[in-house]
């Protein structure tokens, strides 16, 4: 057992903790658990679909399964952003759903041990922290963990299953 402690300090990881995926949102940076990430793509053409959410961009072909995309930064009301060259799309599960996520760029995967995630701020009940994970210090940064079958709770979840009724 020592030995495996040592061999994970060596290649960075911890064992009271988790890896992160980063990436960013304007000049915000956001992590998911590495475990829910199924891939990370370029940015592709995105098939529109009537009648769903503005956040909900589409649907793209991933080697012959339509999966609905969603642009972050629209679900987390954030201002739109012009897709450029580092705009990418990170394939997660939630639950047995695969979704795309459009983000602006996708920085690094951290270690991060438990005792360096805090909980979300507390801001009363005007402002909704329920897909918040945690918030943890890298380098300089703060990063927001996202638990992201929240995020995609399940009035999204149900509207994506619509979107992707195509394929069935």
């Amino acid at each position: 057992m020592e030995q495996l402690d040592t061999l994970n300090s060596q290649v960075g990881f911890t064992s009271d903790g988790r890896q992160y995926l980063t990436f960013t949102l304007g000049k915000e940076e956001y992590g998911v658990d590495i475990l829910k990430v199924q891939e990370i793509k370029g940015y592709t053409a995105i098939t529109p679909i009537p009648n769903t959410p503005p956040y909900i961009k589409g649907v793209m072909n991933l080697r012959g399964t339509i999966i609905p995309v969603v642009d972050l930064r629209l679900k987390l009301e954030m201002a739109e952003a012009e897709y450029n060259q580092f705009t990418v799309i990170i394939v997660v599960k939630v639950g047995t759903k695969v979704v795309g996520l459009v983000v602006d760029a996708v920085s690094d995967v951290l270690n991060i041990p438990k005792s360096d995630i805090q909980e979300p701020p507390d801001f009363g009940t005007q402002v909704d922290v329920q897909f918040i994970n945690g918030m943890a210090k890298a380098s300089e940064k703060m990063v927001v963990l996202l638990d992201i079958g929240k995020i995609l709770g399940e009035e999204e979840q149900a509207a994506l299953r619509n979107s992707t009724r195509m394929d069935s």
